[in-house]
């Protein structure tokens, strides 16, 4: 297997302005409050309801995640006198939250702006119903504290494939992803790939804001993907799907004939299906990328070559109905 440089990193929190300035747009968030507490930090990933806390039951509150009011938080607070409203808000309040926010386009109680001044917490109001709020800002979060890797490489769509070729620097695979885009493939990124775990088996690959689509061709320098191709030869994300590693031809090095052994790499605990392809003098790379991605689509339909032709040889054997093996039938009256 490659010695491939992996940096394992992952947020450990963000802070509401961050949190904020990310997602108004993108979710219809307003600041219902005074400009205060965006230094607060989020620490936790997942939303929290407060209808216990504000209730009164405070032994399990997990004050320390984003808090949500929807139209049941929200009704039970208006049922409540002025007097009992400010004391369940002072005691939810106190527990330095890193934020609120209302859903559903409630509008919040004069007391709720008045706790926030007070303690400094900030209040959005979210024009969203409550479940996709929650979902929303759910994935968003998800997304932030989602552990990362870093890997030096070149990340490709080939087909709606997405590609990693991996291998020692200048073995070409910058000059491959090049080729592929040139025919009519996509780069995602070359050079540094941040490839981030989404959910259960899926890892997205993107690149940094600082290279995206720039390219180092030894020989040729620095080069801009996007401006030189056009938007039809980018894109901005991919889920990786195969690693690719380049290496020159080793003799003493046993190459995969069959292709009925599936290798694979774990990158952030997903096991992703890796191909070592030898490089030579003559060896056209850019096909046998085009034709590994083929390859993978059929797989995905149930359709695997290499099994294929073991079930044909393997029937070929048992039933042993032509031993002359060289025998060719030809079309009838075929003869060029």
């Amino acid at each position: 297997m490659p010695r491939q440089t992996k940096n394992i990193f992952r947020k450990e929190n963000i802070s509401v302005g961050y949190f904020y300035n990310h997602i108004k747009d993108r979710f219809n968030l307003t600041l219902a409050s005074k400009n205060v507490g965006f230094e607060r930090l989020i620490t936790d990933q997942n939303l929290h309801r407060p209808g216990l806390a504000l209730a009164g039951f405070v032994d399990l509150f997990a004050f320390n995640r984003v808090q949500v009011l929807g139209n049941t938080e929200m009704r039970f607070l208006q049922n409540l006198s002025r007097e009992e409203r400010l004391a369940s808000l002072n005691q939810f309040f106190e527990f330095q939250i890193p934020c609120l926010i209302i859903t559903d386009n409630n509008k919040p109680q004069p007391e709720i702006l008045e706790m926030s001044a007070k303690y400094c917490i900030p209040v959005f109001r979210c024009k969203h119903p409550t479940t996709k709020a929650t979902y929303l800002i759910s994935d968003f979060l998800e997304d932030q504290f989602a552990p990362r890797i870093s890997i030096h490489g070149s990340f490709v769509d080939v087909y709606g494939v997405g590609m990693l070729f991996i291998g020692r620097s200048g073995i070409g695979k910058s000059e491959v992803a090049l080729d592929l885009v040139e025919r009519g493939h996509r780069l995602v990124t070359d050079d540094v790939v941040i490839f981030t775990k989404k959910g259960e088996g899926i890892i997205m690959g993107s690149g940094t804001d600082l290279v995206k689509h720039f390219m180092e061709i030894r020989g040729i320098g620095i080069i801009d993907v996007r401006s030189m191709f056009g938007v039809r030869a980018i894109r901005f994300q991919k889920r990786l799907e195969i690693i690719i590693e380049l290496e020159v031809w080793d003799d003493k090095t046993e190459y995969t004939r069959t292709g009925l052994e599936n290798k694979t790499l774990s990158y952030l605990g997903v096991e992703i299906p890796y191909v070592k392809v030898p490089i030579i003098p003559g060896k056209n790379i850019t096909v046998i990328s085009e034709v590994i991605a083929l390859n993978y689509l059929l797989k995905h339909y149930n359709y695997d070559a290499s099994k294929e032709f073991k079930k044909r040889l393997t029937k070929k054997i048992k039933d042993n109905t032509d031993n002359d093996h060289r025998m060719v039938d030809y079309f009838e009256h075929d003869f060029e």
